[in-house]
């Protein structure tokens, strides 16, 4: 198997393409953001004089500084540790029940689903881009890394396949630019079944039968339409409509914002996608003047040094790129010249990692331990009722064969009062009964694993009914009246 190269020049442009149309669509959709009315945009309005503050681009520039830090094979704990260091403040949908769950001692991704109405939203699939840029040209693991990064808040939700499959999608578009045959690779990496995949195809449908646009939108919302405007789903068939329908860069962001609801994410990450399809040449200066070169971080996002401008984000997410593609990915490399092998297609295409991403368990909490990831399975909510067994399950895989359960010869350390005994194995996990006549409302059970450089006890946290009550729907965290930031981690706190 020959790879694909990728010439250093063009990887760089078309990273700098991205981000900067990533700056672009979001200004462009942010004053219009969560209004449901179809508008009629043709430019900026109001027209802005830089870049508009985004989470679209922070959050990626968080994942950035973990990757530069802890190396290019982030573990679900490295997410979760960058998130609590510098996102805290955030207090919106599911990024407060991220946090919340995180500080309840819940690892990803059961963090990321238990009591959290949100899984469905655009939180996630608007961090695609980072994925992509450090794995062109490898959609299966740009789709695989997104996956552990939307376990943290969306796990088991819509918005886990939206960013696999725009993380897959702009990985190919460093070598490939058709839009059908870009959509269906990312399409390869998610469930048929999901929301999004059948959003995309409506609006992909609707645009290949002559649909008129303001039709195909009525369509989408007909649908997949939502009362929340940051549903994934119907969002993601704007984005698509955007894409397919617009004559030009400007006229194809105007198509996506248009149709309301989160326009600020549709616009950023259509944006986005435009400048890795076509590089800077294809974003015309009329669009890049009035948001300029600067980066504009929002206020949510703390103690982070962070690049100033499109350019040195550029730079650091090259070096990155070229380090993980080093270490990482036997179907691309960054060479002196592009060279596109005669299966080009089928390298896109393959979703072997994407596969293996999906096949873990929401309802689990993972630690990695030595390149081994030991998931602790709820087996359904992490909590334990008193008077009431609970099965609860081990597995072992090992980050190079991801799709292979290793036997994990564990046990279990629980505590005082409580009783535990062998289950019968199922799933590929070693499991056991739970019971108790009391639970604290945070316990902590402890695995001892076997594996082959060692012992590890790994500790992992089990709620009690008290601290497990529930949360409402629709309903949001706490938050500073005066900031607007997560009640406890406001910005307007004293220091700590």
């Amino acid at each position: 198997m020959k790879p694909i190269r990728l010439s250093q020049t063009t990887y760089r442009d078309k990273v700098h393409a991205c981000w900067l149309g990533k700056n672009i669509g979001g200004t462009l959709g942010a004053p219009h953001e969560g209004k449901k009315e179809a508008h009629r945009l043709t430019f900026y309005d109001p027209v802005p004089t830089q870049a508009a503050a985004n989470d679209d681009l922070d959050l990626q520039l968080v994942w950035l500084k973990m990757l530069q830090e802890r190396g290019v094979r982030p573990t679900v704990a490295d997410f979760a540790d960058y998130w609590g260091k510098h996102l805290r403040p955030y207090p919106w949908n599911e990024y407060g029940f991220c946090q919340r769950n995180l500080e309840r001692g819940l690892r990803p991704p059961i963090s990321g689903c238990f009591e959290n109405y949100y899984v469905d939203e655009m939180g996630s699939p608007i961090r695609s881009e980072i994925w992509a840029c450090v794995a062109p040209g490898h959609p299966a693991l740009a789709a695989s890394l997104a996956w552990r990064d939307a376990a943290l808040d969306h796990a088991g939700g819509e918005g886990t396949y939206g960013e696999m499959f725009w993380a897959a999608l702009q990985s190919a578009a460093f070598v490939l630019s058709d839009p059908l045959v870009l959509i269906h690779v990312g399409l390869a990496m998610i469930p048929l079944h999901s929301l999004i995949s059948r959003a995309v195809r409506e609006a992909v449908w609707c645009w290949q039968n002559g649909v008129a646009w303001a039709e195909a939108r009525e369509r989408i919302l007909r649908g997949f339409g939502h009362h929340c405007p940051c549903n994934a789903a119907q969002n993601h068939g704007f984005t698509v409509l955007g894409w397919l329908y617009g004559k030009d860069f400007g006229d194809r962001l105007c198509a996506a914002v248009n149709c309301g609801y989160d326009t600020d994410c549709t616009g950023a990450t259509l944006g986005a996608t435009l400048g890795l399809v076509g590089g800077t040449a294809a974003i015309p200066d009329e669009w890049r003047a009035p948001v300029g070169e600067q980066i504009v971080l929002h206020q949510f996002t703390q103690n982070l040094d962070a690049p100033k401008t499109v350019a040195e984000l550029t730079e650091q997410t090259v070096e990155v790129g070229r380090r993980l593609l080093a270490e990482r990915s036997p179907v691309a490399e960054i060479a002196a010249e592009t060279a596109l092998p005669d299966d080009l297609l089928s390298l896109l295409f393959d979703n072997t990692l994407a596969q293996a991403a999906l096949l873990r368990d929401p309802q689990s909490a993972i630690e990695t331990t030595e390149g081994y990831e030991v998931a602790f399975h709820y087996g359904g909510e992490p909590v334990l009722r008193p008077g009431i067994a609970k099965t609860v399950g081990i597995s072992v895989r090992h980050e190079d064969t991801p799709d292979c359960l290793l036997d994990p010869a564990a046990s279990l350390a629980v505590p005082s009062g409580w009783e535990v005994e062998p289950a019968p194995a199922r799933f590929g996990q070693q499991r056991f009964v739970l019971h108790a006549h009391e639970v604290a409302p945070r316990s902590q059970v402890t695995v001892t694993v076997n594996l082959p450089v060692g012992r590890r006890e790994i500790a992992y946290t089990m709620l009690g009914p008290e601290e497990a009550r529930g949360y409402g729907a629709v309903d949001n965290v706490a938050y500073c009246p005066q900031c607007h930031g997560r009640a406890g981690a406001c910005v307007c706190a004293p220091a700590r």
